[in-house]
């Protein structure tokens, strides 16, 4: 049994430092596009609106790369991704929507899959999204705090 159990944990630890060397060595995207920035944080929005964010990249490999899809980690955010490759130190962007339909904070992540490359770009969208009269009490708070009164 002692021996059932050892031999199983050499198979796992086996399995877990294979798979970390089948990483290193490999390709990201990040490598080949650079993004300003990989976080918008969209702060407080009303319930409904929806609003659309713009994550600018630069091609930094020495050939051009094509994004070959953007996805995103729920139907509430939608990436729009280029359609023509970029060109070797060109820079282009992945729009990321998002619906705001349900109330309550979010953290949405958006991937981009260059093409040959196994490793997408992860990039994040934040933000809270108020019901229509909490939004109209945060906008006054805002004016507010900008004029002086209260």
């Amino acid at each position: 049994m002692k021996k059932l159990f050892f031999t199983m944990i050499a198979a796992v630890a086996f399995t877990t430092w294979a798979a970390a060397q089948n990483s290193e060595g490999r390709l990201k995207a990040e490598d080949v596009i650079s993004f300003n920035v990989k976080t918008h944080d969209f702060g407080k929005i009303k319930q409904g609106t929806p609003v659309t964010y713009d994550f600018a990249f630069e091609n930094v490999s020495d050939k051009p790369v094509v994004i070959e899809n953007a996805w995103a980690s729920c139907g509430c955010t939608t990436p729009t991704k280029p359609e023509q490759p970029v060109a070797k130190g060109k820079s282009n962007i992945i729009k990321a929507g998002f619906n705001a339909a349900a109330a309550g904070p979010f953290d949405k992540t958006v991937y981009v899959k260059v093409q040959g490359i196994d490793i997408p770009v992860e990039l994040k969208i934040t933000g809270n999204v108020l019901s229509a009269d909490a939004y109209a009490k945060y906008q006054a708070e805002q004016k507010n705090k900008k004029t002086g009164t209260k």
